[in-house]
């Protein structure tokens, strides 16, 4: 069992920044591989964000590149999500999301960007 806990969201004028973190909980027995996160809007499909494997190498939805910053520490089993330059479109629930032999979501946290 992997056990995520979100933090970050919250409400920011157009142009701001937040920064999300996901601090995942496991077992010796377990390994985290990758790591990411999806968001979705009300009406709207979940729609990928970013991730970043246990290496570092990441990758980002068209939308955010250049504007978000997807990070992680190992130690701590924890991803971050910088997002600068806030819009009015990267309003949504953001959801964590890790990978051990299977996939893990967490619940979300609600980013609100005014505009």
């Amino acid at each position: 069992q992997v056990q995520l806990v979100e933090s970050g969201g919250g409400l920011v004028q157009a142009g701001g920044s937040l920064r999300l973190s996901c601090a995942a909980s496991t077992t010796s027995m377990f390994s985290i591989n990758d790591m990411g996160w999806y968001r979705q809007a009300p009406g709207k499909q979940r729609e990928f964000v970013a991730t970043i494997t246990s290496g570092g190498s990441t990758n980002y939805a068209d939308s955010v590149k250049g504007r978000f910053t997807i990070s992680r520490d190992n130690a701590k089993n924890t991803v971050y999500l910088q997002m600068n330059s806030l819009k009015p479109e990267d309003s949504a629930v953001y959801y964590c999301w890790v990978t051990t032999f299977k996939v893990y979501w967490g619940r979300g946290t609600q980013v609100t960007v005014s505009s």
